[in-house]
This record gives C-alpha cells, structure tokens and sequence, in this order.
C-alpha cells in the first residue's frame, strides 16, 4: 500500500526542492537546470524567482549567462515564456514546440485553413536565418510575401511553426518592448535534437515532486502524458495524498516532513505556484482564484510555506521612490520576518529610492 504524505510534508517538500527552504550557494546556471526550466514571462521575473532562491544573486549574473549564451529564452513550457540552461534547451524546444502549435491552430486555423504550413515556415525560417528581427518586422517582411492573409494568424504563426529564440536584450532586467528572434543554430551554435519525454518527467518530479501525472501534464502543458508515467513506474517511487490520488517521485526524491519556512516574496508566474494541476500544498483554493486569473498569476508572499498575500511594486524613478504594496488575505505575522524581507526585496529590485511598504487587505 502507497505511503499516504500529508499537505505539509508536500509543501515542505517543494519548497526543499525549490531551494526556498534556504537559499543555496549553488550558481545560477545549475538552479535554472534544477528548475529545468524559469518562468520569463515578464522581464523581471527570472530574477527575482532567482533572488529568492540563491545566495548573494545579482542582475547581472544572469544577464551575463543570456549574453554568454549558456541560457536562452524561448516560448517552452505551456508555451509561454521561459529561460532554460542552452543544452537542456536542445532537447526541450522539440519535445515542447507541439504546444505552440496546438493553441495556434485553436486561435486562427479557421483563418488559415488551406495554408501551406511548410511552405510558410521554410520562407519564415529564410528571413531569420542569420540575423535577429523583431516580430513585427518579420511578420512585414512575410506579408510582403502574401499581403492578402490575416495579419494576425501570419504574426502568431511564427511561433508555432519555427522554432526560435529571445536574444538579450529581450526579457533582461527592466527590458520590455518587442521581442527579437533568432534562429536556435543560429544564437546556439547547435541543432535541436529530438528526445522522449521520459527525462522530462524524472526531472520535473525531481524538481517538484512528488507530483501527479495530471500536475506535470499542467506544468508542461503536453497531453497524454500518463502512458509515460505507466511505463516509468517501475523505476519511480509511488505515493498518495490526503484524497487518494497517487503521486510519483523519482527513486532518490527525498521528503522533508517538516522545516521552517522563511518568508519569501516570489515574482509572477513563479513555478512554485504553477506547477500543479491541485496547488492546495501552497494556497487555498479560495486564494488560488484570486491569485491565478485568466493567464494571469500575481506575485505572491509566502509565510510558512504558503500564499499569505499578494503584492505589487512601483518603482517611480522620476520621484526616486519605491513602493511595495502587500495585499493580505489574513493579517501578517506577529514579528519583523516580513519587514525584513521586504526591505530586501525593495533593495534589491530598487536599489538608489527611497522605499515605501505598504500593507491593505486584499
């Protein structure tokens, strides 16, 4: 009979394996390949995810691996935006490029229907070759090619159909504005190769395990995705939670039952957060709707090891102040943990203003 983990011991767990317990000494390459992969979808977000979860972290160490090229961003999990180590990135754009695809077609396959799909990728992938374009200026030069088709649907069809990168300065510290591309052999140096799924999954439960089939099928955004669990279950070990359902973990996944849990201010989209089809090891479900609205997740704080609030930052350089805004669902902890905490946050993401927190109900 599986061993039944409680919530807690699922939180603890996570945040163990999420280097949010305490934050690690390891470099901030070897985290992003811990994590396989950062949430990038707002420029800031890698960083501060990183900041949270790595001792002494600075911009510009990751900012230096984007330059370097030892991280790329690209359109991976779920199809959004994401960093990832250059050669986890090889084989985890193939495995993921479908997802793209699949919403593209949802979106404008109507518009596009009778499109030659090759057709259109081999000419996208001739512009790019060799140079890096924003979209808007790659979707101009395709429209040159055929000014009588959707410009929407030829715009968003770049993703789905060509596999590209995001070279800095694109989703850098305070960097917004329109994405450049570039083609993967062309910023790498390497092809894309092809690979299973069975790495994916170890190195997801490793990561955020134990986890569900459903809960990796969430984080990746692949379908279909419990015959691979099936064949792998000899070599993982199996669990259940409160209600029953079985959870999978790698063979050398270690529990932690219990531990203290710092406070923790995590940026929008952080993995932690999106990583489950049942999130309750981290948040309510009565908080999750207020956190996770529509594609949008909120950054939120942490106070032992779970949503407690959430929270915004307005950085008005022109006043040179910064204000951090804590929206609460239930009072804040008797102590100074998070006032701490967030003097930290302020001096790191706002360094030279003057700082502000302020703390209303959400």
């Amino acid at each position: 009979m599986p061993r039944t983990l409680d919530r807690r011991t699922l939180n603890r767990t996570t945040l163990h394996r999420q280097l949010l317990l305490e934050r690690s000494g390891m470099a901030a390459q070897e985290a992003v390949e811990r994590l396989v992969a950062v949430q990038a979808q707002e420029p800031n977000a890698p960083y501060v995810g990183l900041w949270n979860r790595l001792e002494g972290f600075h911009q510009d160490v990751l900012t230096g691996l984007l330059h370097e090229r030892a991280i790329v961003r690209s359109s991976l999990l779920r199809g959004t935006q994401h960093m990832a180590a250059t050669p986890d990135f090889h084989w985890l754009k193939p495995l993921l490029q479908p997802i793209a695809l699949r919403a593209w077609r949802a979106g404008f396959g109507r518009v596009a229907a009778g499109w030659d799909l090759d057709e259109l990728a081999a000419a996208a992938r001739g512009v790019l070759a060799g140079r890096t374009l924003t979209r808007p200026e790659l979707a101009r030069m395709l429209a040159e090619r055929w000014p009588d088709r959707d410009p929407a649907a030829l715009r968003w069809s770049l993703h789905a159909l060509v596999s590209v990168v995001h070279p800095p300065p694109s989703g850098t510290w305070n960097t917004f504005g329109a994405m450049r591309l570039a083609l993967p052999e062309d910023w790498t140096g390497e092809p894309l190769r092809e690979r299973g799924a069975d790495e994916l999954v170890t190195r997801y439960l490793a990561a955020f395990g134990p986890a569900s089939a459903r809960d990796f099928a969430v984080w990746s955004g692949l379908r279909r995705k419990d015959v691979d669990f099936e064949r792998l279950r000899p070599e993982l070990r199996v669990y259940r939670d409160e209600n029953g359902v079985e959870l999978f973990d790698v063979p050398d996944g270690e529990l932690v039952e219990d531990a203290a849990a710092p406070v923790r201010f995590l940026p929008e989209f952080d993995n932690l957060v999106l990583a489950y089809a049942d999130r309750t090891r981290v948040m309510a479900d009565e908080r999750r709707k207020v956190v996770c609205v529509g594609s949008d997740t909120k950054p939120t704080l942490l106070v032992d090891g779970r949503v407690h609030a959430v929270w915004s930052l307005r950085n008005d350089k022109k006043e040179g102040r910064a204000t951090l805004t804590i929206e609460t669902f239930e009072p804040l902890p008797a102590g100074p943990a998070v006032e701490e905490e967030a003097a930290r946050l302020l001096g790191f993401a706002a360094p030279g203003s003057a700082h502000e927190v302020r703390v209303v109900p959400a």
